[in-house]
């Protein structure tokens, strides 16, 4: 099976080729031209890992949350080239990715949503795979939710940007924090490919990004505070 997949719901932009297991992958930190590197990144791991459009299974993206004009690439690019070839798409939480990515069974998610909250999961690693402990939502820091028992991993820019009320949150329950970690797109992928193979992904135009937050700006009376 071949996955094409891709993230640009961060700083980071992440492009991956999937095939049954074996991965070829871009990633850079792009700032703000996730616009301007994707379909380069894209053409390269196609051509590295001898693939085309037309022999793809599937193209799946980080749909999110994330920031709104980096979850709006992913989707459009991932539509474009999936009208092209007639290819389903599945989309991944970048929260979940995360969590996949930390190597860990107890794995909290926190990425900077900037406005002084952050993007929050919290997710568990079973024999029968990963499980939801806390569902993707916003959150002030001080109010992420509790976390039940110890051993957990904090992954994400969240944690860069408010380590130090995380910290005060979670105290030892907080085992490692990995404030440099970011979606990647091989976890995309592999996260995806039981939907495709499963006959569970969509058409193109079914697509959607996951924004969660639906306020982009503080109000002037607000930025003071």
């Amino acid at each position: 099976m071949h996955i094409l997949a891709l993230d640009t719901s961060t700083e980071y932009c992440s492009v991956a080729l999937w095939r049954d297991g074996t991965v070829v992958e871009r990633e850079v930190h792009a700032g703000q031209r996730h616009s301007q590197l994707l379909l380069g990144m894209i053409d390269e791991v196609l051509r590295e890992g001898g693939a085309t459009l037309d022999r793809l299974d599937g193209i799946a993206y980080g749909e999110g949350p994330g920031t709104f004009t980096g979850l709006r690439i992913a989707c459009g690019v991932t539509q474009g080239l999936a009208f092209a070839s007639n290819l389903p798409v599945a989309g991944v939480s970048t929260l979940l990715a995360l969590a996949v990515g930390a190597g860990a069974d107890r794995v909290v998610c926190c990425l900077d949503a900037r406005m002084h909250q952050v993007y929050y999961g919290a997710y568990e690693k079973t024999s029968a795979g990963w499980t939801v402990a806390h569902a993707a939502a916003l959150h002030d820091p001080s109010a992420v939710p509790e976390l039940a028992g110890s051993g957990w991993v904090g992954c994400g820019s969240g944690f860069a940007a408010y380590g130090e009320v995380l910290a005060q949150r979670y105290g030892d329950r907080l085992v490692q924090v990995r404030p440099e970690a970011f979606p990647r797109a091989r976890h995309i992928a592999a996260l995806a490919q039981p939907a495709l193979v499963g006959g569970t992904a969509v058409p193109a135009d079914a697509a959607a990004p996951c924004y969660i937050r639906d306020k982009v700006a503080l109000k002037t009376d607000e930025r003071p505070a």
